[in-house]
């Protein structure tokens, strides 16, 4: 095992650099890059997608569609400042160096370190990925299970209907529907529609302060869970009718025991493996699948909003730390959940496997 888990280490290394790379050069091509947006704001036109016809995405050298006017030492001046001066390949190898010493920079637009952002919105992504995680795992386990018990009933056939019409929504369509019903749009408002906490959050005492935050995560987190819940009721469902069919359980039924001591006393206990060895890799696909949208539709002040707004600036300092902090979490998840089979399960061997 530990020479799968080194292997797994050092595998880290060039699927991170495959990963920025590809991102990296993406950038070369895509217009309305931080010069552009530098010169929308200087022409005082606010939106650099208005005049980058044919302009070029961040390579220095390029006559910008917006300059007109400006003269070319304001602009060399701008692309010494961000950098564009320099070859491409240079600035991703002193990029990439900075990264491994885990120094972001600054942020072009924002007047704070990348570092410091990622600090400030991480607890707001986690707290919704485990919020919705938690939720999924309390629904499915119980629902699953009930499932493959009632197997090829009534209501294993319409639960298996509403597991499949919510997988097919998407979150963000789930979220704005949510927030049509229940935050004020057009019928109920019993929710907020933004923000995590209440503008009063710090007069309020200890269990008013619970309160509203639970009632300012429950919109969000109902609408980050939904394809979860659905993946994971299917998954447990299947893993108990995979364990009811086995030998000891009919062992178990011939001795006499009742059917809710065979159900959690024996199999509970083996089906479960499955699913709870998944839960790093489930909370680390809630956190970065939906969060972007999550996050911005509910005006929430985590990280998938912030590389939203990156996105949106051109602000590649934010964009490339953020996707580094992503990629190498996903990665050290991956080899997290390993460890997590091998834990509830010690028949597993992974060695074996790679051999």
């Amino acid at each position: 095992m530990a020479a799968y888990l080194l292997r797994r280490l050092l595998l880290i290394i060039p699927t991170l650099i495959g990963i920025m790379v590809v991102n990296f050069t993406l950038t070369q091509f895509v217009p309305g890059g931080p010069i552009e947006q530098v010169i929308a704001k200087v022409r005082g036109e606010g939106d650099a997608f208005a005049n980058i016809a044919g302009g070029s995405g961040d390579s220095g050298g390029v006559e910008y569609a917006g300059a007109q006017g400006l003269p070319p030492e304001f602009i060399a001046e701008l692309e010494k400042e961000f950098g564009f001066d320099k070859p491409p390949l240079e600035r991703f190898l002193s990029m990439m160096g900075d990264y491994l010493r885990f120094d972001f920079g600054d942020s072009w637009f924002r007047s704070t370190s990348v570092i410091d952002l990622i600090v400030e919105k991480m607890p707001v992504s986690v707290t919704l990925g485990l919020w919705s995680t938690l939720l999924a795992y309390l629904i499915s386990i119980p629902l699953g299970i009930k499932k493959a018990v009632r197997d090829g009933t009534p209501y294993d056939t319409w639960t298996s209907t509403l597991i499949i019409i919510a997988y097919a929504i998407p979150a963000f369509l789930f979220a704005v529907m949510l927030m049509v019903l229940f935050a004020g749009g057009s019928y109920w408002k019993i929710f907020p529609l933004r923000g995590l906490v209440s503008s009063d959050f710090d007069t309020l005492s200890t269990f008013g302060k619970i309160k509203d935050y639970l009632w300012h995560i429950t919109l969000p987190v109902t609408a980050s869970a939904i394809s979860g819940f659905a993946t994971l009721t299917l998954l447990t469902k299947n893993s108990f009718l995979d364990e009811i069919n086995k030998q000891y359980v009919m062992t178990a039924r011939a001795k006499g025991l009742t059917e809710r001591r065979v159900l959690y006393g024996h199999v509970f206990r083996n089906a479960m493996l499955i699913v709870i060895a998944g839960f790093p890799a489930m909370f680390i696909g809630m956190l970065f699948g939906s969060s972007i949208l999550i996050e911005t539709i509910f005006s929430l002040d985590g990280l998938g909003r912030l590389g939203f707004e990156a996105a949106v600036q051109r602000d590649y300092p934010v964009i490339f730390g953020t996707l580094y902090v992503f990629g190498l979490l996903g990665l050290l998840v991956g080899i997290l959940s390993d460890l997590m089979y091998v834990l509830v399960d010690p028949r597993i061997d992974f060695e074996k496997r790679a051999g």
